[in-house]
């Protein structure tokens, strides 16, 4: 197959090394594309290489690096989605395969027009596994592969075929979830990531300089796991509220981590081997250290991850006190003022959404 990668950073790369190892014609669309080598690989934690394949090229041009793909994995994050979808729309015939990862933040809201014209699209609910780029352009850098991946697709008629797809790319067994709305519903990063960015940073005003910011997991925190649970069990509260849809798949992360107890989740989270080293997304300035708003832990995993969430227990009709209190507080610092709106998609009422994801 052509398949076109669309994004060249971490998990750019790491989908174009798989999809070259197996031999398929990869593209990549980036905003560097001379920065990339023709011969791409991904390394272990030692830094050993054990997948490497070429590409046929890496391109800023929308139009050369969709043209005639057969697939298209959109890596972007979520707040250039829609410009994702524009590119794919133009250049892409009706017959393409669309797929994104991960799966929450109101992608297929993005795809709206495409799915409509013909399109078969799906999320990956999670990334197969960690990836960090060791050189741009060259070489990435994959630890803690999961053992099981889940998609879903708009028709939901499809999601067998592009379960089947994905598994064939990675390896990895890949299952059908349930519903497209049970991979928005994950609350993998949009709670993740907003609850603990939400208790180191709760006292930031503008001016606020931090001398020392912990690790972002190994030196997660109970309070940060407490706030998670309170989010975590709202979460399923909308899910119990959507009997109509089949969200058993949306398991809740005390589950997913196998932790009852918050304590028990912040030895969990610390002890990840995957995530060891990884800071708190900052920026060094006079003093010490600011949250990098830029980041895309805020500009994707609040603005769209836990907006889309809150927006899907209003339209559920469900009581979510806890997630609406970390979105408010985000909005009260938030620089970047674009985020996910199901209105801008011509989704404004209960029906409206019922309709869109019963298809």
């Amino acid at each position: 197959m052509v398949i076109t990668v669309i994004g060249g950073g971490n998990i750019g790369t790491q989908f174009a090394v798989h999809c070259a190892a197996k031999g398929h014609t990869v593209r990549i669309l980036t905003s560097s594309p001379e920065v990339f080598e023709k011969h791409l690989m991904t390394v272990d934690e030692n830094g050993i290489p054990f997948l490497e394949g070429d590409i046929d090229f890496a391109s800023d041009d929308p139009e050369k690096a969709l043209s005639g793909a057969d697939a298209v994995f959109v890596t972007f994050p979520s707040n250039l989605m829609k410009k994702a979808a524009d590119y794919v729309y133009a250049f892409c015939g009706k017959d393409t395969l669309i797929g994104v990862v991960p799966g929450n933040g109101g992608s297929e809201c993005a795809f709206r027009r495409c799915i409509e014209r013909g399109n078969t699209f799906f999320c990956i609910e999670r990334v197969p596994a960690v990836a960090r780029l060791v050189k741009k352009g060259s070489t990435v850098r994959s630890v803690g592969y999961r053992a099981e991946l889940h998609a879903a697709a708009l028709p939901a008629s499809e999601s067998e075929r592009c379960a089947a797809f994905v598994s064939g790319i990675f390896g990895i067994p890949c299952k059908a979830a349930p519903s497209m709305l049970g991979l928005t519903m994950t609350p993998s990063n949009p709670v993740l990531h907003t609850t603990r960015l939400m208790t180191i940073f709760r006292s930031y005003r503008d001016g606020t300089v931090y001398e020392r910011l912990p690790l972002f997991y190994e030196e997660w925190d109970d309070e940060s796991s407490e706030l998670l649970f309170l989010c975590d069990d709202e979460v399923q509260k909308i899910c119990r509220a959507l009997p109509m849809f089949d969200l058993s798949g949306v398991k809740p992360l005390k589950e997913h981590y196998e932790s009852p107890t918050p304590h028990q989740l912040t030895e969990k989270i610390r002890s990840i081997k995957a995530f060891r080293g990884l800071g708190t997304p900052s920026v060094r300035t006079d003093g010490g250290f600011i949250p990098d708003l830029h980041s895309r832990y805020f500009t994707a995993d609040f603005s769209y991850g836990l907006s889309a969430i809150v927006q899907i227990a209003h339209f559920a009709g469900a009581d979510v006190p806890n997630l609406e209190s970390v979105l408010r507080w985000y909005e009260g610092i938030r620089i970047e003022k674009d985020g996910f709106r199901y209105e801008d998609y011509g989704i404004r009422s209960r029906e409206d959404f019922l309709a869109f994801y019963s298809l």
